[in-house]
């Protein structure tokens, strides 16, 4: 299953959830934001940070490796993939943490999935 999680951050605010995950499944995480000034014109350094905390506790961030563009046809919406990680997943609970690092407020979408099936996202 995957889903989207849709946030605003500047320096200062972060915000995060959770993601239950067992062996077997993938860890696919997508940073993305909206291919519209002024996020897409602010450097790497200024663009929002993605912490995952495994179910050990490890911690990886995200590294800003890519402006891939990409077209969600559902909104209409150009979005830019900024980072992607895609591994095999431990049997717990991960943590996303996205922190601001601009001044300027950054609309960002975290995906985390490889593909669209119904679902239900659990509180």
């Amino acid at each position: 299953m995957s889903f989207a999680v849709y946030a605003s951050v500047r320096k200062g605010t972060t915000r995060g959830f959770r993601v239950d995950l067992e062996t077997g499944d993938r860890l696919a995480v997508q940073l993305l934001i909206p291919d519209t000034a002024p996020a897409n014109r602010l450097a790497s350094s200024q663009l929002p940070r993605v912490t995952i905390i495994d179910p050990r506790g490890r911690r990886t961030t995200m590294t800003i490796d890519e402006r891939t563009p990409f077209y969600e046809p559902y909104s209409g919406t150009s979005y830019l993939y900024l980072a992607r990680v895609n591994e095999a997943a431990l049997d717990g609970r991960y943590r996303i943490v996205v922190t601001g690092r601009s001044t300027t407020k950054v609309p960002v979408v975290i995906g985390v999935g490889y593909r669209e099936v119904p679902g239900q996202v659990r509180g």
